[in-house]
């Protein structure tokens, strides 16, 4: 008798940890899930130090939205030139970044902010806003010619 009562305990212990375990599998997918979607919602953009790996590691591609003559003084290396004012009719060149990372960036990010959302719009899928744009760049120490 007193087996078949330490084999029922111990088969209901063995279920209670089975079902805790199971339990924490699934606490555990969404929490997971839960994280993915907060990314989702967070917003687009990209500190300094973050575009510069991006483009050190030629995983993305910096759009510099500014004019021609603020492009003139500084600019990133790599960067590719075209100002806000001419990004519709200078699509073409970058259609073929369409499904790949692009950073906009222009002076602040007030401009870049606005290219992101053009780009957006016309289903570019990863495009993110250089975070305070070359200010922060500089600010950050990080190159420019």
């Amino acid at each position: 008798m007193m087996n078949k009562l330490t084999v029922g305990i111990l088969s209901l212990v063995a279920a209670t940890a089975q079902a805790q375990n199971t339990n924490n599998t699934l606490v555990l997918a969404l929490n997971q899930q839960q994280g993915s979607s907060i990314l989702e919602n967070k917003t687009d953009s990209v500190s300094p130090q973050e575009a510069a790996t991006l483009l050190s590691e030629k995983t993305a591609i910096i759009v510099d939205v500014r004019e021609d003559d603020e492009w003139n003084q500084q600019h990133i290396p790599g960067a590719i030139h075209i100002p806000l004012g001419q990004l519709l009719g200078r699509l073409t060149e970058l259609e073929q970044y369409k499904n790949s990372p692009i950073i906009t960036q222009c002076q602040k990010g007030g401009r870049s902010q606005q290219a992101l959302t053009v780009l957006k719009s016309l289903k570019f899928s990863k495009v993110y806003n250089l975070e305070g744009g070359i200010a922060a760049w500089n600010e950050a120490g990080l190159k420019t010619q």
